[in-house]
């Protein structure tokens, strides 16, 4: 073959190339592009329509917190913060405890991605000063942040749905959840007392001082309250408006740096999981369940949840039952088991920026959610 020859041959393959190395560095994105091109195939839906599958609610408001946490990351506060919290916390457990708790009583007035927004990254500070199992602290925090959420409407987008449509109080919501979220995390917490040791900490890294913005971190700060009063009135465009275009003029390398591949991996995550969930057979199927009582709504949200996420999930079981605490029993209990069923947990693995995540993950899980399914059911039975 002449040189000429194999340059033309490298040329294209370049692409096919450049292409099955994204799939590899990007499972979970490939899946998701293979299963909306079997589903157009398969139950085809003018392309056109396919954007209105978007909630560009959450995508728009993913994206300014993916800018405003990058901010507080290049600040330096989370270092600073990690050397203040590191020495008051002497051992391993004791450092895991105190992330699951912050996580979890974040996730309940913040909803459980802003939380992950602020423990996750904390975490990997951390990290950086001491050795830790970082892969497992991650996996514990996405676990802490679905089940705190679970006990107000605004914890997580499926709680604040059935809220709304169930005309309950805010009062009334949180106490019909405040059980099952109770058992939840005393079921995390102590599973987390047999997974991390008491070792003490080794803090012999912790030894250069952490220089922090502090003009950056008092904007983004500002921002930061100011884009959730934005989001929570619905108008996050407005606030991703002007907390992109503010930094792409202050300090445009924070807009650049984020994590833009997480965004489309969402719009495609919202487009193949409502497709799925807009299939007839799919409606047929679950008409067929008869969810006239609780605990067969309840195993349902908690089953569905593991194949189209608990976020489609309670808006399509909805419609079949009206009984919402057990819906929300049901949907609380599917944001574990495999990753797909809370979007949470994929912006854990996300932010962790950690290879072989997935199988640990499940390991912890998928037994997390067989026991929860089980002490939902009794306490919706029992309670």
């Amino acid at each position: 073959m002449t040189f000429a020859a194999r340059e033309s041959e490298t040329a294209r393959s370049s692409p096919l190339r450049k292409l099955i190395a994204l799939a590899t560095k990007e499972p979970v994105l490939s899946v998701l592009v293979v299963a909306l091109i079997a589903l157009q195939c398969l139950h085809p839906r003018p392309w056109r329509s396919l954007p209105g599958l978007v909630d560009w609610q959450t995508v728009l408001t993913l994206a300014g917190l993916l800018i405003l946490t990058k901010a507080i990351e290049l600040s330096g506060f989370l270092m600073w913060m990690a050397h203040r919290v590191i020495h008051s916390i002497h051992s391993e457990r004791g450092l895991a405890f105190l992330l699951i708790g912050l996580a979890a009583a974040l996730s309940t007035l913040l909803t459980n991605d802003v939380a992950l927004f602020v423990v996750v990254p904390l975490t990997l500070s951390l990290h950086e000063l001491t050795p830790l199992p970082l892969k497992r602290l991650v996996i514990f925090i996405a676990l802490s942040v679905n089940a705190g959420s679970v006990l107000t409407p605004l914890g997580n987008p499926q709680n604040l749905f059935l809220w709304q449509t169930s005309g309950v109080s805010f009062g009334g919501f949180v106490w019909g959840l405040a059980q099952l979220c109770a058992a939840l995390m005393a079921m995390l917490y102590l599973l987390a007392a047999f997974s991390f040791r008491a070792t003490p900490l080794d803090l012999s890294k912790d030894a250069v001082p952490h220089d922090v913005d502090r003009r950056l971190v008092g904007v983004a700060t500002l921002l930061f309250v100011a884009f959730v009063l934005l989001a929570d009135s619905h108008h996050a465009g407005i606030g991703l408006v002007g907390v992109m275009g503010g930094f792409l003029l202050w300090r445009r390398e924070i807009v650049l740096k984020i994590d833009w591949l997480l965004l489309l991996i969402f719009v495609f995550m919202f487009v193949v999981l409502r497709s799925v969930a807009a299939l007839p057979w799919v409606h047929e199927v679950v008409g067929q369940l008869g969810l006239s009582t609780s605990l067969r709504a309840f195993a349902a949200g908690a089953v569905l949840s593991q194949g189209i996420s608990n976020v489609p999930a309670a808006i399509m079981l909805a419609e079949f039952t009206k009984d919402w605490r057990a819906l929300a029993f049901g949907v609380s209990v599917g944001g574990f088991g495999i990753a797909i069923g809370s979007l949470a947990n994929l912006i854990a693995v996300r932010l962790s920026k950690q290879r072989g995540m997935w199988l640990p993950f499940h390991l912890y899980a998928v037994p997390f959610w067989l026991v929860a399914a089980a002490v939902g059911g009794w306490l919706l039975l029992h309670i």
